[in-house]
């Protein structure tokens, strides 16, 4: 297993329980106490845990961070492709949709490329990417401007020029963190204008997260919990935080990381 692979599996489990022992993480994942506890130094520098004595917990810092996309592409794939594919349902044929950027939106992109008839706006030159490889006469597809962020995001005062003013079907919105008192954010203050700008100019808000996306706070808000119409996750995602949306989001969708089956609440 490799370390990056290693270090997601720490970072999931303190996600779902809150904090980890390095004993059991010697035992689980069949290494060294040295190769866990370096592991845990690892994480520890990047923020993404805090070390107390025996294990590690959660970090509490609120996240300025942004990876870059190729090394978000590599976390929770499966989960992501699931998310991407019921997010991509949603969308009406013939309708006028917002792609956010992001690795799970840039999947949706993948899912929507035969529906017929879509006007597609997106500041993703990852989802620009898909589209414009399986080219199709009957679909329009408008790039914002701007200046390029690590997530491969187009953002700044070009892209919010371009977006201003519009009016769309359906937004599908990717965010690194939710939470019930901080809502749906970002580590990027400038991406999260150009996300609120979409959010604004859209009838309807789909976000697609991952359950490794819950408890994690960004500095900036694109929008609080309540702003969402329909919210797809994965089936990781731990009844208490399922609670938590429920009474937030409008509809609770939950696809199956394994067959891609998802259900509605």
């Amino acid at each position: 297993m490799l370390a990056a692979q290693r270090q997601e599996l720490i970072l999931d489990r303190i996600r779902r329980a809150g904090g980890v022992r390095v004993a059991d993480l010697v035992e689980s994942l069949a290494v060294s106490d040295m190769t866990v506890r370096r592991d845990l130094d690892v994480l520890e520098a990047r923020g993404a845990l805090r070390k107390v004595h025996g294990g590690a917990v959660a970090s509490d810092g609120v996240r300025t961070e942004e990876p870059g996309f190729a090394a978000k592409a590599t976390r929770q794939a499966d989960e992501k492709h699931a998310i991407a594919r019921a997010a991509a349902e949603l969308v009406p044929p013939h309708g006028a949709v917002g792609l956010s950027a992001g690795t799970t939106t840039a999947l949706v992109a993948e899912y929507l490329v035969d529906v017929p008839g879509l006007t597609v706006v997106t500041n993703s030159l990852r989802a620009a990417e898909v589209f414009h490889r399986a080219e199709r006469p009957d679909r329009t597809v408008a790039l914002t401007g701007g200046f390029r962020t690590p997530s491969d995001a187009l953002v700044g005062p070009l892209a919010l020029a371009s977006i201003r003013g519009l009016n769309l079907d359906v937004l599908v919105l990717g965010v690194h963190g939710m939470q019930e008192r901080a809502g749906f954010t970002t580590p990027n203050l400038m991406e999260a204008e150009t996300d609120r700008a979409l959010v604004e100019a859209s009838a309807t808000l789909v976000v697609a997260a991952d359950h490794s996306k819950w408890g994690t706070v960004g500095i900036s808000t694109i929008a609080p919990l309540d702003r969402c119409d329909v919210l797809v996750t994965d089936d990781g995602l731990d009844p208490g935080a399922r609670a938590v949306l429920a009474d937030h989001v409008d509809r609770l969708v939950v696809a199956g990381a394994r067959h891609g089956e998802g259900n509605g609440s």
